[in-house]
């Protein structure tokens, strides 16, 4: 059973209240420390969170939510475009000030489409692909991410998955491979595996190269999204094991419910995110 922060509701308004004085930073000794403090995440989302929702309405949307980073899936930019089209969907972000960080979650299962991957995040400028890689192909990824500088980050589906149910199972596949190939944790599905997701942020610190936030009404095999911290995972703990190792990469909500109207809950979620990093980082 992975523990539960138990906040009260009265708790979280004192969080956001924190959140929203910590603008009042003390001076800090040099810029990259002044930056760390203002920043100490880079919260986003990723896109599968607009699932029903047009490239343009996704941008709104998010700028509403004030997120500033992206995770960009294929319904906003579709693996069948070309290199000028895929710019064009990461010059759009940019413009609005939401700066893409990684792509996917991508599947392939031979040579040829882990290579069309590269290219696609090549044209797009993105440094982290979010894969599920059939195993057959990591001796590929390996040789591909020397030739195109591009980080991999294998996504965990759970139980359900019979390849990759938990981070674990790629850190051990890859462990002989490029530094460059890591993993992308799913805190839910990390969850849903019977596996503690603050433990596995610690163990895999050296190879975490993107994360997907969310909340389970469960930590069992049948949890459901909920907005964050309405549920069954302990997110100041998530939290405090990203700043602990001092995360560098995407943390982006993959707010699951709600697909037709998902605003409130990630709006919610994001406050409630900012909130905790706020308290730890005063």
């Amino acid at each position: 059973m992975v523990p539960r922060l138990q906040h009260s509701r009265r708790g979280l308004l004192k969080l956001t209240a924190i959140a929203c004085a910590a603008g009042a930073l003390p001076a800090v000794a040099t810029a990259a420390d002044a930056t760390r403090k203002a920043e100490p995440l880079k919260i986003g989302v990723a896109t599968y969170t607009f699932r029903k929702f047009s490239l343009d309405d996704t941008i709104k949307l998010i700028s509403r939510v004030g997120l500033r980073y992206v995770s960009i899936k294929d319904f906003h930019m579709p693996m069948k475009s070309t290199a000028a089209e895929r710019k064009a969907v990461t010059d759009k972000f940019k413009a609005a000030g939401i700066t893409p960080m990684s792509c996917g979650v991508i599947t392939w299962k031979d040579q040829d489409a882990a290579r069309a991957a590269f290219e696609y995040a090549r044209d797009a400028g993105i440094p982290t692909i979010v894969c599920n890689p059939a195993p057959a192909t990591l001796a590929t990824c390996d040789k591909l991410v020397k030739e195109f500088d591009i980080r991999l980050a294998i996504h965990n589906h759970g139980p359900e998955d019979k390849v990759w149910p938990t981070p674990y199972e790629a850190m051990k596949a890859i462990e002989a491979l490029d530094p460059r190939i890591g993993v992308c944790i799913d805190v839910g599905h990390t969850a849903r595996a019977g596996v503690d997701p603050a433990e596995a942020i610690i163990r895999c610190k050296d190879r975490l190269f993107d994360i997907h936030l969310k909340d389970i009404h469960s930590a069992q095999k049948d949890g459901k999204p909920i907005e964050q911290g309405r549920g069954a995972l302990n997110t100041r703990a998530m939290i405090s094991a990203l700043l602990s190792i001092n995360y560098s990469y995407l943390a982006a909500f993959e707010y699951e419910k709600d697909a037709d109207d998902p605003l409130a809950g990630l709006a919610e979620s994001a406050g409630y995110v900012n909130g905790i990093v706020a308290a730890l980082t005063a």
